[in-house]
């Protein structure tokens, strides 16, 4: 399974390895070549189709050794390109849509009958994708999907007509799904959406999605609750009331920019403007001064000025991102955007977009270095990288998202007997970068979890039988008790 573009991309490739694996399939070893290749692709910039492209020009010969072997292509760039993919590479067997992942296993198996490539794809949902069987990637964290499509038409954005209009699942299907999930060992859950906190819109209720924050609140064993992404014109009140006053709803905040120009985001069809994006900001930092803001912004869209771009530069020195998505603009046929006068030139855009990049990672630092001296309690993580080999290091999350590498000793970094990831850590923030923090004087408290036993138990670990909980310190916090992105990009979201 390849995955592209953003976090429901990577929740509905979740989805087709449960469907796959419900069909009989086993994930293939990492050092063999596998009877199924699944791309499940994304289409919000030019380099996802190149990528697509190229990847499938270097398996050809992959294929041709294999005799039998099967490629399908699936998701955004699928529903764009249809049938084109089967023209441009004739060796893919199978290509479905964002509306019938649900189809794969019956395509795949249709495609070897028949030994010819099988195109399907719906206009409609045929089945919401949490409805599906799922292989979830993490033992400790999930995806819970709120709602697919979206409702808003940004001149830049090809997501709606690849996604569909919004479609909301009911209440109890979510809380069923999240509690569920923490049943299985999972403490931390994600809600996803491409416009989050539009949610309740399909059926008639503006505060549906603070009502949600607030019950999964109630979940016992659920101690992480975060969201992506919001749109700033549907973000209200009461859900900055929801996040400070839901313990379990973590102090981080990812609400896409895309420009500080009023100008352009008007240009944009973005439904607000620089003060109200402001405003937000300001409001969730008086509710929760210990929140990280993180954004997505767009820089070179069709007719941006130096003033247009000044304004963006001055947003993010008033709003002091703790981390900003930035993306070159990429025109998208079947946009509105791709056919406006003032398409900019590379070096223009180039140019701009390092000094966005200069001035963000300088505020970043100069934020990470407040914390030097902090005590945060970190979700271990699996996969986030130690950043060195010279230091016994870990990696974990903290409240506000942010990235910790931490030094282990002794057999604190021996899984077999120590901290695994989804258990908890405690330590003291040492040294600050743009986009890490290190904490090298040790660990502090910890604490095995269900998620910690959850992962030796799918990982085999002898470590899987519960230890004896260890001594919580919480994160010092000030109006909410205790979030990329996976990265949180822009791709697919408001």
């Amino acid at each position: 399974m390849r995955t592209y573009g953003c976090q429901m991309n990577v929740h509905d490739s979740e989805r087709l390895s449960g469907l796959l694996e419900d069909a009989g399939y086993e994930r293939a070893a990492e050092d063999a070549t596998p009877d199924v290749v699944v791309f499940n692709t994304c289409a919000v910039r030019e380099n996802a189709d190149n990528r697509l492209y190229g990847n499938l020009g270097h398996l050809r010969p992959v294929k041709d050794a294999h005799p039998g072997m099967q490629i399908a292509v699936g998701g955004c760039l699928a529903q764009k390109d249809r049938g084109e993919i089967v023209r441009r590479a004739p060796w893919v067997d199978v290509v479905f849509g964002t509306h019938n992942i649900g189809s794969l296993p019956a395509l795949l198996e249709r495609a070897r009958v028949q030994r010819e490539a099988q195109v399907e794809i719906r206009e409609a949902l045929e089945t919401f994708p949490s409805t599906l069987p799922t292989r979830r990637e993490s033992a400790y964290a999930a995806w819970v999907s709120i709602s697919v499509g979206c409702n808003n038409t940004c001149t830049f954005c090809i997501v709606p007509a690849l996604r569909g209009k919004e479609k909301d699942r009911r209440p109890g299907d979510i809380l069923a799904e999240v509690r569920a999930v923490v049943a299985e060992g999972a403490v931390e859950v994600t809600l996803l959406g491409q416009n989050v906190n539009a949610y309740g819109s399909e059926f008639g209720d503006r505060q549906a999605f603070s009502k949600l924050l607030r019950a999964c609140g109630e979940i016992d064993g659920l101690e992480r609750v975060r969201f992506t992404s919001p749109h700033p014109r549907d973000f209200t009140d009461d859900v900055i009331a929801a996040m400070a006053e839901t313990p379990n709803v973590m102090p981080h905040l990812h609400m896409p920019l895309q420009s500080g120009s009023s100008r352009v985001l008007r240009a944009m069809r973005r439904s607000y403007r620089q003060e109200r994006f402001l405003g937000i900001v300001e409001k969730v930092r008086a509710a929760l001064p210990e929140a990280a803001i993180t954004t997505d912004i767009i820089v070179g869209f069709p007719g941006e000025t130096e003033e247009d771009f000044e304004e963006t530069l001055n947003v993010v020195r008033e709003a002091r991102f703790a981390q900003a998505y930035t993306f070159q603009y990429s025109r998208r046929p079947g946009t509105p955007a791709a056919e406006m006068g003032g398409q900019l030139p590379k070096e223009v855009v180039q140019e701009r977009y390092q000094r966005l990049l200069d001035l963000q990672d300088a505020i970043a630092w100069e934020e990470n270095q407040a914390l030097v001296g902090r005590r945060v309690e970190l979700l271990v993580a699996e996969g986030e990288g130690r950043k060195d080999g010279e230091r016994r290091r870990l990696s974990g999350r903290a409240p506000d998202n942010r990235l910790v590498h931490f030094a282990v000793d002794g057999d604190q970094g021996d899984l077999a007997t120590g901290l695994r990831p989804g258990d908890m850590a405690t330590v003291e923030i040492t040294y600050a970068a743009p986009h890490h923090l290190v904490a090298d004087s040790g660990v502090l408290r910890s604490r095995r979890t269900r998620a910690g036993d959850a992962w030796a138990a799918r990982n085999g670990h002898p470590s899987a039988q519960p230890a004896p909980a260890g001594v919580l310190l919480g994160m010092p916090r000030v109006g909410a008790p205790a979030p990329d992105p996976a990265p949180a990009g822009g791709c697919c979201e408001s």
